[in-house]
């Protein structure tokens, strides 16, 4: 059976601290969900992910995982075996006959992973302990945000059946996206972490939107790139554009320059107070395709006098 390096998975140190390990998991797993990855192997990603997390992410897990790491216990390609006071420490007893080294897994969870834990809750215990909290993102559209949704998400979870065997369970969740949430905001799902004795921890989610070449969000502002023609800046116009909030009415003032800034106030993310959107002019200029327009073209540089680069 070949030895799995958990600490390579998630690309930390063995020396890593709990903080370091639990930022290295949740940075992997934004990036690997089946929810927002373009990866081919995302879901086999995040099982592996999880995985890792569920040991190193426990003191106790991580002890004994460490401990059956050390190079004269447990190299890769040998076979599984325990260090001499497995018996003692953890309170094992005969492993050829108790699942180590045969599997026993359920789908999705690896063979070294359950023969690893599969006697784990022998081990002497002062008091039950609540199961870890969990971390994943959820990709949302902007306009969710100015008006709240619901969403689903698949989650992959390992945790032990009724024989002590490490599986891997699938479980949709239904997620109420608050109106006003932002980009990195975290929604806490009470109880549906890892599971543990004392009970199960809690699911965090981070919120992220969906790009969308329309808009660029900044905290609760945001800003849109509004295309004008070239006479609507000059001489002034009402638009009428698409915001995420819907559709408004805008006065383009005379004499604009591309990259011209309006604001429109509390027009950005709700909340308290709300955020402001802004809309950036973008002078956009008809294509000189026919004879007529390219007459008009010629009559503006002659009639004009404008040289665009002068003092």
């Amino acid at each position: 059976m070949e030895y799995k390096d958990y600490y390579q998975t998630l690309g930390v140190k063995k020396t890593a601290t709990e903080d370091e390990i639990k930022k290295a998991y949740r940075k992997l797993v934004r990036k690997y969900h089946p929810d927002v990855s373009k990866e081919p192997d995302a879901q086999k990603k995040t099982q592996e992910l999880n995985e890792a997390y569920g040991v190193l992410g426990d003191a106790e897990k991580r002890a004994a995982y460490d401990e059956l790491g050390q190079g004269h216990h447990y190299r890769a390609g040998q076979e599984f075996r325990p260090p001499p006071d497995w018996s003692r420490t953890y309170g094992g007893g005969d492993f050829a006959g108790n699942g180590f080294g045969n599997g026993g897994a359920g789908p999705g969870a690896s063979d070294f992973f359950a023969d690893l834990f599969a006697h784990l809750g022998g081990r002497r215990r002062a008091a039950p302990t609540r199961g870890e909290d969990s971390h994943a993102s959820i990709a949302i559209d902007l306009t969710d945000s100015y008006q709240g949704a619901t969403r689903h998400i698949t989650l992959y979870i390992p945790e032990r059946d009724a024989h002590d065997r490490i599986i891997t369970r699938e479980r949709t969740l239904s997620v109420n996206i608050p109106k006003g949430v932002t980009a990195g905001q975290q929604l806490r799902l009470s109880g549906q972490g890892q599971p543990g004795a004392a009970g199960p921890g809690d699911l965090y989610l981070e919120i992220q939107f969906t790009p969308d070449a329309r808009y660029r969000v900044d905290g609760r502002d945001v800003y849109e790139t509004v295309p004008v023609a070239p006479w609507e800046a000059a001489l002034g116009a009402e638009i009428n554009l698409p915001t995420p909030s819907g559709k408004v009415t805008v006065t383009v003032p005379a004499g604009s320059q591309a990259g011209r800034k309006l604001r429109l106030r509390g027009r950005g993310i709700p909340g308290n107070p709300a955020g402001d959107l802004y809309l950036l002019l973008e002078v956009v200029l008809p294509p000189a395709d026919s004879a007529r327009a390219r007459e008009l073209y010629q009559a503006m540089a002659r009639d004009l006098a404008f040289n665009p680069r002068g003092g």
